[in-house]
């Protein structure tokens, strides 16, 4: 139900204009595709042990197929890396009926909406945080750990697990490659040894500047993707 209210979203006008506009207009390459056009609701199994958070849909990648990093050459990157360490059941994603399945992961991101240029203003964050909060809460009973891409990501997601119910350290932990953060549980603070509490793991986005450059590798991700998986459980 979640899912099908955030695809009728139509709260941020400058990103409805915009992804609608590049659903008519469509890349070359797409012609013969009729674009999904709307807010991207997440990915995977509502019990889902780890979740991972990107940034927002890429306008020909998840606005076009209508699913998370699906399509686009960061999409690539990722659903490789899940592949490789047995989180995913298949290394390539291209559309929604494409047979892939993932295994005890979620895929969300803060904003739902393709953005002008993969940019959402902090407005645009802010409006779309209810959705990721209610996303939160509804996976609460088993969600263990979270892979935040990029500082974004990460910006935005601190105070969704805080609204919904997590403790959050304050100061808020800056962003970092690699960083870990445990949150408590609601109830008091503490780790994830505390009842309902939560590993919250920063990666390097999957964007072509940092993996065309190098600044994140496949290997690099994978071993966060690793850690991750074992802290959720999953391995």
């Amino acid at each position: 139900m979640l899912d099908r209210r955030v695809g009728g979203c139509r709260a941020c006008p400058r990103l409805v204009g915009w992804r609608e506009e590049v659903a008519r207009t469509k890349r070359a390459a797409f012609a013969d595709w009729t674009y999904w056009g709307r807010p991207v609701p997440g990915f995977g199994p509502p019990d889902a042990r780890l979740l991972i958070v990107g940034l927002a849909p890429a306008a020909h990648g998840g606005n076009r197929t209508g699913r998370m990093f699906t399509g686009d050459r960061s999409g690539d990157v990722l659903y490789q890396a899940l592949y490789d360490v047995g989180l995913a059941s298949q290394p390539t994603a291209v559309s929604v009926d494409d047979g892939l399945e993932l295994y005890g992961v979620r895929i969300t991101s803060p904003v739902h909406c393709a953005p002008p240029a993969n940019k959402p203003t902090p407005g645009e964050r802010d409006t779309c945080r209810p959705w990721l909060v209610q996303e939160l809460r509804l996976l609460r009973p088993t969600l263990r750990a979270v892979v935040v891409l990029g500082a974004f990501g990460w910006q935005a997601a601190l105070p969704a697990f805080a609204e919904a119910g997590w403790t959050v350290p304050r100061p808020r932990p800056p962003f970092g490659h690699g960083a870990r953060v445990p949150l408590g549980g609601p109830g008091g603070p503490g780790g994830p040894e505390v009842a309902g509490g939560l590993d919250v793991f920063g990666c390097f986005h999957v964007s072509q500047r940092n993996t065309f450059t190098g600044r994140l590798t496949p290997g690099m991700l994978r071993d966060v993707l690793r850690t991750a998986a074992g802290a959720a459980g999953l391995s």
